[in-house]
């Protein structure tokens, strides 16, 4: 069942973990959420440019934490490959697939262009609207994003409060040099696409490599006006919008 607003962790209960843990170690933090909310959350990953390293992190406190993919349908081929070899490698064996509801993409993009007139649109059917329903299963959820990323992520908190959720961001105090260090000393495999410049990475059509001097989400929806997908947009209470399809675990 959803968890209710009266159910959820309060706007000052948040803070004071924000408080209290900003300055824990991303694992700590991770091991804390785990056990503040047993059973009751999960990882959202686009296993894009970073995504091993808090992938990785979370193999090592909670392998069977459920981990969400957002599967829009315009993905670069190079990103499934590099999940599934991620998911081999880490041992992960509760990768959920979400996708977009077929009925809706058949209403609102039949051709399949709505992201070059309707960006905003095409995120909201293809990754907004899934994932708002399947987090519906859970109280917390934790995140890849950092402050480094730039634009409304800059003052980033470690912890939030999101509608009836507790969001999480166990690396929001990282630099690009605390990833790079991370990857190299576990050896992780790296996204293919990032050695051709793409820094960070979503659907094919909106994702474009960067030049130096750019912040490392520059290349998303490039000359598009909008830097986010919109599922960090703040929401003030669950989505009730039934799946047309159910979230599948990866193979």
């Amino acid at each position: 069942m959803p968890l209710s607003e009266a159910e959820a962790l309060s706007e000052p209960q948040v803070e004071a973990l924000q408080a209290r843990l900003k300055s824990c170690e991303a694992r700590s933090m991770i091991e804390f959420a785990v056990e503040t909310f047993p059973g009751r959350i999960a990882l959202t990953s686009s296993f894009g440019a970073e995504s091993a390293v808090l992938l990785h992190l979370v193999s090592r406190v909670a392998p069977h934490m459920p981990v969400l993919f957002l599967d829009t349908g315009k993905l670069f081929p190079e990103t499934i490959a590099y999940r599934d070899a991620l998911i081999r490698r880490l041992g992960l064996t509760a990768v959920r697939i979400v996708g977009p509801n077929p009925s809706k993409i058949q209403e609102a993009d039949p051709t399949g262009y709505l992201w070059s007139v309707d960006p905003d649109q095409c995120c909201e059917i293809r990754k907004v609207e899934p994932l708002a329903q399947v987090l519906t299963e859970f109280s917390a959820w934790i995140t890849g994003r950092k402050r480094f990323q730039g634009d409304s992520r800059t003052d980033l908190p470690v912890f939030e409060r999101d509608g009836s959720h507790v969001k999480i961001n166990p690396l929001a105090t990282w630099s690009e040099l605390d990833i790079e260090n991370y990857l190299t000393e576990h050896d992780l495999p790296r996204h293919p696409l990032v050695a051709r410049g793409y820094r960070s990475i979503g659907c094919t059509h909106c994702t474009s490599p960067t030049v130096p001097g750019e912040n490392a989400r520059a290349g998303r929806w490039r000359h598009k006006g909008k830097t986010e997908c919109g599922i960090h947009r703040a929401r003030s209470a669950p989505v009730d919008e039934p799946a047309a399809t159910p979230s599948r675990l990866a193979s």
